[in-house]
C-alpha cells in the first residue's frame, strides 16, 4: 500500500486490510492476532478484530502529522 492509500483508510479496519501493509495474508493476520503478535495494536470487538489506522501508521513509522490533510490534500 502507498502512503496515500494508508492515509485514506477509515479510522479502523479489519485484520485482512490491516495486514496488507505488512505483507500479511488473511490467514497469517488472524493467526498473529490470536497469538497477540500482530505487528500493531489490535482491538477485539466481540468476535471481530479491528485495527486503528493510527496504530498501522505508527508501526510503519509514518508521522501522525501526515494524517492532517486539508480538502486539497495539502498537509495542514
Amino acid at each position: 500500500m502507498t502512503v496515500d492509500e494508508l492515509l485514506a483508510l477509515p479510522v479502523s479496519v479489519g485484520l485482512t486490510t490491516a495486514g496488507r501493509p505488512f505483507g500479511l495474508g488473511r490467514t497469517k493476520a488472524f493467526e498473529l492476532a490470536k497469538a497477540g503478535e500482530f505487528p500493531c495494536r489490535v482491538i477485539r470487538v466481540g468476535n471481530r478484530y479491528r485495527v486503528p489506522r493510527s496504530a498501522i501508521l505508527e508501526a510503519l513509522g509514518i508521522a501522525d502529522t501526515l494524517t492532517a490533510r486539508d480538502a486539497n490534500g495539502e498537509v495542514a
